[in-house]
């Protein structure tokens, strides 16, 4: 027996066993066919994991949410990341709506900051299967956020003490770009000739133009 055929009997039982089940008969065959499986701790999936958001190009607020939410996880369970189990996710995202008085919304951006991670895992061949899978997405209401009036941005116009601040708010007010992508913005970017600019979408995924 080799470490090809465990993989196939891994594969075979993947139907019968969940994370935990496998990884102890995992273990049992590593050490029948005297092969050392080496041994991977929390930290170092956590780190593999981030490592690879940044190389798909996530902003480093979105990473630092992704350690936020997985190091309070793996805190609250205090087990191996393989062992971890539905009804264990299930019960941290219970604690931690009700310790920090979140709404849906905000337990829901970590239901798909921990998804994130063990889908990781699983198309990596640290785990069988995500125990995340058969948590779905949770309900959200959603809010129209009401627009400015005319008045209101008039208003600011007039409370603007340079011509640097009227800029700035008419470009917000006429064209809808983003605040960070404002921030981003550089001369470079500004055509003004056509009186346009290119800004970049959030997380400098994809770029567009503002006229």
């Amino acid at each position: 027996m080799n470490e090809n055929i465990i993989r196939t009997i891994s594969s075979e039982m993947n139907r019968y066993l969940n994370n935990y089940q496998m990884s102890k008969l995992q273990e049992v065959l590593y050490k029948k066919v005297e092969i050392e499986k080496k041994e991977i701790s929390n930290e170092e999936y956590v780190n593999k994991f981030i490592n690879s958001k940044r190389l798909e190009g996530c902003s480093e607020l979105t990473i630092k949410n992704y350690k936020i939410h997985i190091y309070r996880m793996l805190s609250y369970l205090d087990k191996d990341v393989r062992t971890i189990e539905t009804n264990d996710i299930r019960e941290f995202l219970s604690y931690y709506q009700s310790n920090n008085s979140c709404n849906n919304l905000t337990i829901d951006g970590v239901r798909r900051s921990l998804s994130s991670f063990f889908i990781f895992l699983e198309v990596e061949d640290y785990i069988v299967k995500s125990p995340i899978r058969r948590i779905y997405k949770i309900k959200t209401e959603f809010l129209i956020k009401e627009t400015y009036s005319e008045e209101l941005i008039e208003r600011l116009r007039n409370n603007c003490t340079n011509i640097r601040n009227l800029a700035i708010i008419d470009l917000l007010a006429s064209s809808g770009i983003r605040i960070s992508e404002l921030v981003n913005l550089n001369r470079n970017d500004i055509n003004f000739d056509n009186k346009s600019c290119l800004v970049f979408g959030k997380g400098k995924k994809n770029e567009r133009g503002i006229l």
